[in-house]
């Protein structure tokens, strides 16, 4: 106990001292007595409430997310709220996935706001995230609260704070939020005495008023029509998607869609998968197999919230592929510019976004129909924005990040699973109308645009020396920038953070017109690039790499992508 920082230790003890249940102070007594390393992660920070809420570790102590963390931040977001929307009635919409306490935690959430005079708007069944967004919208909320830790492993959960645009929160009201919560210090500034006379469930009727805006995004009935019989297998992988997605596929009329019943129902403790995350092969294994079984055309998957898709698709050899974000987020924009291209849709009044560690090749899509293509910082959030700002001038057509994110049409306002799956079935039917595979449609759009492939590697620290090692190694990418990767001269330096790009053999730096943020870009003199980006919600740093080349032919597709899969290895090892 000597060994532990007294500063750590007096957080502990105001713990005790305070108005918390037996169990916390139970726990924190068992910690300060067993298990000192794990008490002073638990209290040597404050749970940080970033631009996008909480996310972290749950457990007792100020860095864990708890009923008394989230009460907390509640608190803070309910007086911000007050302060912007004086005199008026305000609503909040609230619901949860499938995590474990996730129940407990958005009723924590939902009395703190009953207690500060808000309304409640409080979804009666688990929903995916991009339901919770249209929800803001639609009943005229001005802000929303999903409980959801994501793709994290089970011992994580989270709280999204969404705005009355029903995006995540941006600038100012991110910075302002964090200040209100920040001056929450104790939990006995929270307003704990819950009015249930402000508390109003969410029907399941609304599922119908989503579905038939899901469904207003098909632009290839005929084509669904034709190959209604087509084999899709779906898994919710025990999250919060399982009722949507099927149902959204009935409602585009596919009557052949096989679920993954070991991971139908919602579970917070994932037990037939490592990690509840669609881009790890591993989190598909049982839907592959069901797809083995049913011979089917597409196997699709979701996280736990439902905001992120996975699509596997049998490759030339039949065996099943699985397709990283940056080919369905290509795959599904070359589908939406034809599809409005065929229609004479395009007129210069449209656009799409795109993340700056998504693939390039999105933007090189969109360029070759004449569509203007913004970039922006990662998070779902930016993506917003930039369709709200431009609300009621120029229409959205799509898009999205590389971490398996899309959205299709603007009504909700995050990264939409529901939606996208539809979507990216239906293209795989049309394509299929025209005796095209979902490997030949690959072929065709890098033959046109060049072929692009991407890798990512995600290092992971533990604690407070883990976070403090990669703040390390920012440092160190800004202060001594390599002028090679693997034997590849580095052109330009983009540090997104200072606001500027170096050109590394002149030296001149330029101005980057970007809002901050902690990440690092090197542009090397082959066409790749590798983005460095530290996690905002844990010590994590991920590299993210994308090399291209020609395709001459799509003869050559196995080749071409082999010579870019060694390059890739090639930078990969540099990192590590």
């Amino acid at each position: 106990m000597s060994l532990i920082d007294p500063a750590i230790l007096n957080k502990a003890q105001s713990w005790l001292d305070g108005n918390v249940d037996a169990q916390t102070k139970a726990s924190i007594k068992k910690l300060i007595s067993d298990n000192p390393t794990e008490l002073v992660d638990s209290f040597y920070q404050d749970l940080e409430f970033g631009t996008g809420g909480l996310r972290g570790l749950m457990g007792v102590g100020t860095n864990r997310m708890n009923v008394y963390t989230i009460g907390m931040a509640t608190q803070g977001l309910a007086n911000y709220l007050l302060k912007c929307f004086p005199g008026q009635e305000i609503k909040v919409a609230i619901t949860h996935d499938c995590r474990i306490n996730n129940t407990l935690f958005a009723k924590t959430t939902a009395d703190v706001f009953t207690a500060n005079g808000i309304k409640v708007l409080y979804f009666k069944e688990m929903r995916p995230t991009p339901m919770l967004s249209f929800a803001v919208r639609h009943f005229g909320c001005k802000s929303g609260v999903m409980i959801t830790a994501s793709h994290n492993p089970k011992e994580y959960n989270g709280y999204k704070a969404y705005w009355e645009d029903g995006a995540q929160v941006v600038a100012p009201h991110d910075t302002n939020i964090i200040k209100e919560v920040q001056k929450i210090t104790s939990f006995d500034q929270v307003n704990w005495n819950k009015n249930d006379a402000l508390f109003q469930y969410i029907e399941e009727d609304f599922d119908a008023i989503y579905l038939k805006l899901v469904k207003g995004l098909s632009l290839s009935p005929e084509a669904i029509q034709a190959q209604k019989s087509m084999p899709i297998v779906f898994s919710p992988i025990h999250g919060a998607s399982g009722k949507m997605v099927p149902a959204a596929l009935k409602a585009y009329g596919f009557e052949n869609v096989h679920i993954v019943k070991e991971q139908a129902e919602p579970d917070g403790n994932f037990p037939t998968v490592i990690y509840p995350n669609p881009e790890e092969a591993e989190a598909l294994t049982m839907a592959i197999e069901l797809g083995k079984k049913v011979k089917a055309e597409l196997v699709l998957a979701c996280d736990p919230d439902g905001d992120r898709y996975a699509a596997v698709v049998p490759n030339e050899k039949g065996e099943f592929e699985l397709l990283n974000g940056n080919q369905t987020g290509a795959m599904i924009s070359y589908y939406l510019l034809n599809k409005w291209k065929e229609a004479g849709k395009l007129d210069g009044n449209q656009f799409m976004v795109n993340t700056i560690v998504t693939t390039e090749l999105i933007n090189t899509i969109a360029a070759g129909f004449g569509v203007k293509c913004f970039n922006v910082l990662t998070g779902f959030k930016n993506i917003a924005a930039i369709i709200l700002q431009l609300e009621g001038k120029e229409t959205f057509i799509g898009g999205g990040e590389e971490s398996y994110g899309y959205l299709v049409g603007d009504f909700v306002r995050d990264k939409d699973a529901v939606s996208a799956a539809a979507i990216f079935a239906e293209l795989i039917a049309y394509y299929k109308t025209k005796g095209m595979s979902a490997m030949d449609l690959l072929a065709e759009i890098y033959s046109e645009f060049g072929f692009y492939k991407e890798s990512l590697i995600s290092v992971t620290k533990k604690g407070k020396d883990g976070a403090e090692q990669i703040q390390a190694l920012m440092n160190g990418f800004r202060t001594n920038p390599p002028s090679q990767m693997n034997g590849i001269d580095v052109e330009r330096v983009v540090d997104v953070k200072n606001s500027t790009i170096t050109h590394v053999k002149s030296g001149k730096v330029e101005k980057l017109e970007m809002d901050k943020s902690n990440v690092m870009q090197f542009y090397l003199a082959d066409g790749s690039k590798i983005s460095a980006r530290p996690s905002g919600t844990e010590p994590k740093i991920k590299y993210y790499f994308s090399v291209n080349a020609p395709l001459p032919s799509a003869s050559d597709y196995r080749k071409v992508e082999a010579q870019l899969v060694e390059k890739l290895e090639g930078l990969k090892n540099y990192f590590s």
